[in-house]
């Protein structure tokens, strides 16, 4: 299915919304909960997959959207569409602090492989399913590396990373990063999983037992800040979690907490 023609703004900094405009007619699938606002006319559906295979049979679309759940996603994914008169825009972000990364899905060779939380949206007509490593190590220790999703078609796709973004071009080099911090990268690249080294460093380093290794040729997008990096340091340091109050005060802190209750 070619995909539709989609023009698009990106607005802020570190806490991006992509704004896409849609022609009568137009649609934009979205991951379930990432539309922020839309102008009138534009009508929304939650559909069992993305819409890409428009004479799939309802078994083929149930397993198709079945696979997603494995990575964590809905089984469904939402579907704006333009049935008002004129250009009428619709806008997603990201639940979390990061950037929003825009794709022409020709210019990478009509595929992409992406992290199982990366993707906004995307034209309708892009395919969104899920790719396993084949590597058994990667599967055993791969931890978010291990389920990938695939996106194939020839328009626009909106990525979102945490943090600062990085674009890499791999000449044949290899690589190696933590597994949070991979976004997405090409057809060329090969992606694998590996142990970081002797067990002093495996459990002292601080940098996990395990870290990926990307190799080829080919477009890598890395992210400064993944997700699960963040969420693990706020729980670390939540007071209702057993952490430490971090920044403030001693007395200040104290007092704040017999205002709000934090030491209910």
């Amino acid at each position: 299915m070619i995909s539709h023609e989609i023009d698009y703004e990106i607005f802020g900094d570190d806490m991006q919304t992509v704004e896409v405009e849609l022609d009568p007619g137009e649609t934009v699938i979205a991951e379930a909960g990432a539309m922020n606002w839309m102008e009138e006319g534009i009508q929304f559906e939650a559909k069992m997959g993305d819409g890409s295979e428009a004479n799939e049979s309802v078994m083929g679309k149930l397993f198709s959207a079945g696979k997603r759940v494995l990575t964590g996603e809905s089984l469904f994914m939402t579907h704006f569409t333009n049935r008002g008169m004129g250009k009428k825009r619709v806008a997603f972000a990201a639940p979390y602090p990061g950037k929003i990364i825009p794709l022409d899905m020709r210019q990478l060779g009509g595929r992409l492989i992406c992290q199982k939380d990366a993707f906004l949206c995307a034209a309708l007509g892009t395919k969104v399913s899920i790719t396993l490593n084949k590597k058994i190590g990667t599967g055993f220790f791969g931890g978010e590396g291990f389920i990938l999703q695939k996106l194939e078609g020839d328009g626009k796709a909106f990525l979102h990373a945490g943090g600062t973004i990085i674009k890499k071009e791999l000449h044949g080099e290899k690589l190696r990063l933590d597994t949070g911090c991979l976004v997405a990268f090409t057809d060329g690249i090969d992606y694998s999983i590996e142990q970081t080294g002797n067990l002093k460093s495996m459990f002292f380093g601080g940098e996990g037992l395990f870290l990926a290794t990307l190799s080829g040729y080919g477009t890598v997008y890395l992210q400064s800040l993944p997700f699960s990096r963040l969420a693990d340091r706020i729980i670390r340091h939540a007071p209702s979690a057993g952490g430490s109050r971090k920044g403030e005060g001693s007395a200040l802190g104290m007092l704040g907490s017999l205002l709000d209750g934090d030491n209910h």
